[in-house]
């Protein structure tokens, strides 16, 4: 296993603050040797207090397995990796300032060999190779596509396992659901009732802000999550928090009657082109 540098002396902590502050806000709180990048966190040590709760779900060591991190954000999961012995680890995020907070970090924890691009998740196809371990956290409900993202993820770029994460609501309960679901109740005109249970699969649509933040678009319940993972074409190993899945890629359901579940082809790069 890996381990970070040893302690920023005082006049480079000095410097190193500096740089942090270039860079604010950071969303990640990381301890850069010593220095904090957001030591006021309102969701306080985050993402490191949350990812204590579910950290013994993923192999201690990862011997040399490859990981690719999408939403890298300032990078905590990528160096997690590094940290359990990951070889070749991919950041990728859409927002350049979280990009050069992650550059920095991994600089300081000296876990220079990250790599980290400007892609969306909706262009993964573009990196034209599969990953041993993905980590789709905290990305889900900010995407106008969300199912979309999955179907991409699991056609390009998932090799074996997937950590997920996404925001939910409603009921952590999840319904006893049926294979096929009849248009009325037998012998009735009367709609079925377990759409209206609180553990049937739901998607909450946020119209406007949610946490004052325009881009939170989508909420769903525990049972909801759960089932666009499987309609993905993922299984779900272990639920080690609730909003937290650890997935292997398996079959896609309806695959041999659709092909393609997405409904657009991702980016992939042409023959001879560096991905």
């Amino acid at each position: 296993m890996q381990q970070a540098e040893g302690s920023v002396a005082q006049g480079g902590a000095a410097d190193l603050r500096s740089r942090i502050d270039a860079l604010g806000p950071w969303f990640h709180n990381l301890d850069l040797n010593g220095v904090q990048t957001a030591p006021d966190h309102f969701l306080g040590d985050y993402p490191r207090a949350k990812f204590a709760s579910f950290a013994d779900a993923l192999p201690a060591d990862l011997a040399g397995g490859s990981v690719l991190d999408i939403g890298c954000n300032a990078g905590f999961y990528s160096v997690e990796m590094k940290r359990r012995g990951a070889g070749r680890v991919v950041g990728i995020d859409s927002d350049d300032r979280y990009l050069a907070q992650a550059r920095l970090a991994t600089e300081v924890l000296g876990f220079k060999d990250v790599e980290f691009r400007n892609l969306s998740v909706y262009d993964v196809g573009a990196l034209g190779e599969k990953f041993d371990l993905v980590i789709f956290m905290g990305v889900l409900y900010h995407l106008r596509h969300p199912l979309l993202a999955l179907d991409l993820i699991r056609e390009h770029v998932a090799g074996d396992r997937m950590l997920f994460q996404t925001m939910q609501q409603g009921s952590p309960d999840i319904a006893d659901v049926p294979e096929n679901h009849p248009f009325f109740e037998p012998g009735s005109f009367r709609k079925p009732a377990y759409f209206s249970e609180p553990g049937y699969p739901k998607m909450h649509f946020i119209e406007r802000k949610y946490a004052d933040d325009w881009t939170n678009w989508w909420a769903p319940n525990r049972a909801g999550s759960a089932a666009m993972l499987r309609a993905a074409g993922f299984e779900i190993e272990s639920n080690p928090e609730e909003e937290v899945f650890l997935c292997r890629v398996a079959p896609i359901p309806y695959h041999h009657l659709a092909g393609t579940m997405a409904v657009y082809p991702a980016k992939t790069p042409a023959k001879g082109d560096v991905a």
